[in-house]
């Protein structure tokens, strides 16, 4: 009987980074994807990251992640996505799809219509409960199907 090779394992790259410190993750579904964006995110943002994941799954318990485009989304089953978050050199950049449906309308203004953002720099403090205060108007109007 001939002896198995082992299966070749994939080497263990750490995820590559893009422009702006943005990690370049395979696209998936579910929380793992997403996990494996926030691990790779380079310094000070990974703690940011793993807060604002914690804040959104607090606050929508039954939320879909995914990672597409080398970015996490947010959203609920069947009914699209509404917030994203991106790593830029600076800052990480909050994308809620519906922004402008939000009050207080988040800071940050879009080419594209209804879209606003939230940047977190290194310094900034997190108001958590207006992130989750978003987050919930977010999770309840008609998501953007990507």
């Amino acid at each position: 009987m001939p002896s198995r090779k082992p299966a070749k394992q994939p080497p263990t790259e750490p995820p590559k980074l893009l422009s702006g410190g943005n990690p370049q993750i395979p696209k998936g579904d579910g929380d793992a994807p997403v996990q494996a964006y926030i691990a790779a995110m380079p310094g000070w943002k990974q703690a940011v990251g793993r807060r604002l994941d914690d804040l959104i799954a607090r606050t929508v318990p039954d939320v879909h992640k995914a990672v597409k485009w080398n970015t996490p989304l947010y959203g609920l089953k069947g009914q699209g996505w509404f917030l994203s978050f991106h790593c830029f050199d600076r800052y990480i950049k909050v994308a809620f799809f519906r922004g402008t449906s939000l009050r207080p309308i988040p800071p940050v203004e879009s080419k594209q219509n209804e879209v606003r953002y939230f940047h977190i720099h290194e310094t900034d403090t997190l108001d958590d409960a207006q992130f989750a205060s978003w987050v919930k108007q977010a999770s309840e109007l008609p998501g953007e199907k990507l």
